[in-house]
């Protein structure tokens, strides 16, 4: 009688291991390896409206947005994860963040460690001062005055590169976020602010009465887009496939409006 249940016992750990490898395929059938895996954001919380903590202490914004809605239409749980935005490349590539998608611009050298989505928004540079302020109309009336901006950003690469910065102009100081540069130049620390349009100009419109923009482009325009992993071409596809539909049936063009006050997103 002992073979016997010893046949069973070996019987039934087959038929268990084949129902095993069944489910595993199943979870497999939209032919995703990562099909249900949850996926890490890495971003600045301190960027809106981009992507932010509100007076709840929960991360909001307009990416926030866009990337919980993808996530929903692919099926798998979402995370906001807080970075060292100065070191975002690192955290993609070793994998303690899946994607980046907070406002980031798509550069030629950016390209060379990371994959990116096609751009979905276009991104100036130019110049905030404080309410009232005069003669500075343009990049060349910064000239002898204290600038600022935020670390690892693209007007501080544009302006790391650029010898009227480095010559002409007094001082450029660097902040870890732009809220901390336009309290400064809201204080009279700073002259000016050079940075994202963006979010300089939701920034105005919560301080009205103590900032404005001078319209005038500093440095190239760019483009917004989602970064992933160099090794990591099927989340970036996966994600292009719903970020397309989504722009088809309106999608984005809503969450543009509910941030922006109308669509300015890419069409």
């Amino acid at each position: 009688m002992k073979w016997r249940k010893l046949l069973a016992l070996g019987m039934a750990a087959v038929m268990t291991a084949a129902f095993v490898s069944g489910c595993g395929s199943d979870k497999a059938k939209d032919g995703s390896s990562s099909a249900g895996k949850k996926i890490v954001v890495g971003l600045d919380d301190n960027f809106p409206p981009m992507g932010f903590k509100d007076e709840n202490n929960e991360i909001v914004g307009f990416d926030i947005d866009l990337a919980k809605e993808a996530s929903k239409r692919l099926g798998r749980e979402v995370e906001f994860k807080a970075i060292d935005w100065s070191s975002k490349e690192a955290e993609l590539k070793s994998g303690r963040v899946d994607i980046l998608w907070n406002g980031l611009d798509i550069t030629e050298k950016r390209k060379e460690n990371m994959l990116f989505s096609d751009p979905y928004m276009d991104n100036r540079q130019i110049i905030f001062v404080k309410k009232g302020t005069t003669g500075i109309t343009d990049e060349k009336s910064l000239a002898g005055k204290v600038v600022g901006t935020q670390s690892a950003g693209t007007a501080e690469e544009y302006m790391d590169k650029s010898e009227f910065f480095k010559k002409d102009v007094k001082e450029v100081k660097k902040y870890s976020d732009y809220v901390s540069a336009f309290m400064d130049l809201e204080n009279g620390r700073i002259d000016a602010v050079v940075g994202d349009e963006i979010t300089g100009r939701y920034y105005m419109s919560k301080h009205a009465d103590s900032i404005e923009a001078v319209d005038s482009v500093v440095g190239e325009v760019s483009e917004f887009g989602i970064a992933f992993s160099k090794d990591n071409q099927q989340l970036r596809d996966e994600v292009q496939k719903v970020l397309n539909e989504m722009k088809a049936d309106g999608t984005i063009a809503k969450i543009s409006e509910k941030w922006f006050g109308k669509d300015i997103t890419k069409k």
